[in-house]
């Protein structure tokens, strides 16, 4: 079968009770700079990361932290992409019909690529090429 369409991962979202703490270790550890925040720098309610990380917080979460929100993916055409899910059983979710809730409950928020020729070079990098 041919794909509906080529995709990478964009970013992973994460709930975290302390935002400010994932925000340092990113940072400090990995040098991983802020793309974008919801709320402000000082008072963050969400932060992206330049790297592929969203975190949320969620200062009341009593689960394992780190729970997984959800993937945001990155396609050539996302409206291919949502014509073919259909077909895996997959639910539009309330946020918009880009948002896929999977039968096993990860959710999924599909993104157009601009240009969509950006999801091929992403494709392109070996992470483990040494290079």
């Amino acid at each position: 079968m041919t794909p509906a369409t080529q995709a990478y991962l964009e970013h992973v979202a994460i709930w975290v009770r302390d935002i400010h703490w994932h925000i340092r270790f990113f940072h400090d550890v990995l040098g991983m700079t802020m793309r974008e925040v919801q709320g402000t720098e000082a008072d963050p309610v969400q932060y992206w990361t330049l790297g592929g990380l969203q975190f949320i917080a969620k200062p009341d979460f009593t689960g394992s932290e780190g729970r997984l929100a959800h993937l945001g993916i990155m396609s050539e055409d996302v409206e291919a992409a949502i014509a073919a899910a259909h077909a895996f059983g997959v639910t539009e979710m309330p946020q918009g019909h880009n948002w896929l809730r999977l039968p096993d409950g990860l959710a999924v928020e599909l993104m157009q690529a601009c240009p969509a020729s950006c999801v091929a070079q992403a494709l392109a990098i070996n992470p483990r090429s040494g290079s």
